[in-house]
C-alpha cells in the first residue's frame, strides 16, 4: 500500500482475529522498517517488549482496563525507552559517520542531555510516538492493522515486563489482522483549526 494511503486508512482497530499467527519473515520485516523511525542525536533510545507469552499477555490485559485487544491481536509490544541511552556508549550511535562528523556529534550528546531529567523523559516519549506511528503505518502497508494505547496502568505492567531502571514504558501497541472495522472517524478537527501560521 501507497504512505499517503495508508495514513488514510490506518485506524485504531479493536477487534481481531485469534487464530491469525503474523509469519515470521512479516514481524521480520515490520521491525526491520521500525527502527528506520528517527531519533535525536541517533540515540536509538526506543525499546520493543514483544509479548508472546499467553500468560503474561492476560495480566498485561488485566492492567489495561481488560481491552481485549491485549489478548487477541496477533502482536502485543510494550513500547519502552532507555532514558539513559544517550549516555551508554555514545559513539555506537555515529560509528559509520565520517571522523570529523563522529566527532563532532559525539561531543554534543553528554552537554545536551547531562543533567536534564525533563529533557531526557521528553526525548524518550518523543522517540516512542515516533517509533509507534512508523510500525503503524509499516504494518497498515503490509494489510495489518493495529492499536496504540495509553490505557494501562504504566507502574504494573513495567512491573510485569520487568522493565529496567532508568527506563519508561510509554504505551502498548498490538499489530494483527482485523475482523471488525473502526467506527466511523468521531470527528476531525478542520485545518484552519490546528494550523497556525508563525504565531498564535
Amino acid at each position: 500500500m501507497d504512505t499517503l494511503d495508508a495514513i488514510k486508512a490506518r485506524r485504531a482497530i479493536k477487534h481481531y482475529d485469534t487464530d491469525f499467527e503474523m509469519p515470521q519473515k512479516d514481524l521480520d520485516a515490520l521491525l526491520e522498517h521500525t527502527i528506520e523511525s528517527p531519533t535525536s542525536f541517533n540515540i536509538q533510545n526506543w525499546r520493543f517488549v514483544l509479548v508472546d507469552d499467553k500468560q503474561l499477555r492476560q495480566k498485561i490485559r488485566e492492567a489495561a482496563w481488560d481491552q481485549a485487544q491485549v489478548t487477541e491481536a496477533s502482536l502485543l509490544f510494550v513500547l519502552c525507552a532507555d532514558i539513559k541511552s544517550w549516555e551508554k556508549e555514545p559513539e555506537r550511535y555515529w560509528r559509520n559517520a565520517p571522523q570529523n562528523v563522529q566527532e563532532l556529534m559525539v561531543s554534543m550528546i553528554k552537554p545536551f542531555y547531562e543533567g536534564k531529567e525533563q529533557l531526557q523523559r521528553d526525548e524518550a516519549l518523543r522517540s516512542i510516538g515516533i517509533a509507534a506511528q512508523t510500525m503503524m503505518l509499516a504494518a497498515k502497508s503490509m494489510g495489518y492493522d493495529s492499536c496504540p494505547m495509553i490505557g494501562f496502568n504504566p507502574e504494573k505492567v513495567a512491573e510485569l515486563v520487568n522493565l529496567p531502571e532508568g527506563h519508561l514504558a510509554g504505551m502498548l501497541l498490538v499489530v494483527g489482522k482485523a475482523t471488525k472495522p473502526a467506527w466511523d472517524k468521531p470527528g476531525q478537527l478542520p485545518l484552519s483549526e490546528v494550523l497556525i501560521k508563525n504565531t498564535f
